[in-house]
């Protein structure tokens, strides 16, 4: 009879989350390029970038310097959400950043 017994150790994981790393404007500023970058044209890369970058500096704060209502905001930039153009550059500027053009990288 065998009595050796095996014991599994469990991995233990933790959510994600972008925002809790993005620490300084730098920071953001290069992710929010790499997601202008990276996204494949419907803009969903972006929007979650906006979101995680709001998150990390205060929905609320970043709301009220956009003229929206913070539940308008969380429904904004949700995945499934389709804010304006008006609205994107709203939070864009609110954030501190401004929109521009330059040469897509191939």
């Amino acid at each position: 009879m065998n009595t050796d017994t095996h014991t599994q150790q469990k991995t233990k994981t933790t959510l994600y989350d972008t925002a809790e790393y993005l620490k300084t404007d730098e920071d953001m500023r290069l992710y929010l390029e790499a997601c202008f970058d990276e996204d494949d044209g419907d803009g969903a890369l972006i929007r979650a970038a906006l979101n995680d970058i709001a998150r990390a500096r205060g929905m609320s704060q970043i709301a009220k310097s956009a003229g929206m209502a913070r539940e308008s905001l969380y429904k904004a930039l949700s995945t499934e959400g389709n804010p304006s153009f008006s609205n994107m550059l709203k939070i864009i500027q609110s954030l501190g950043f401004s929109l521009q053009a330059k040469p897509r990288l191939n």
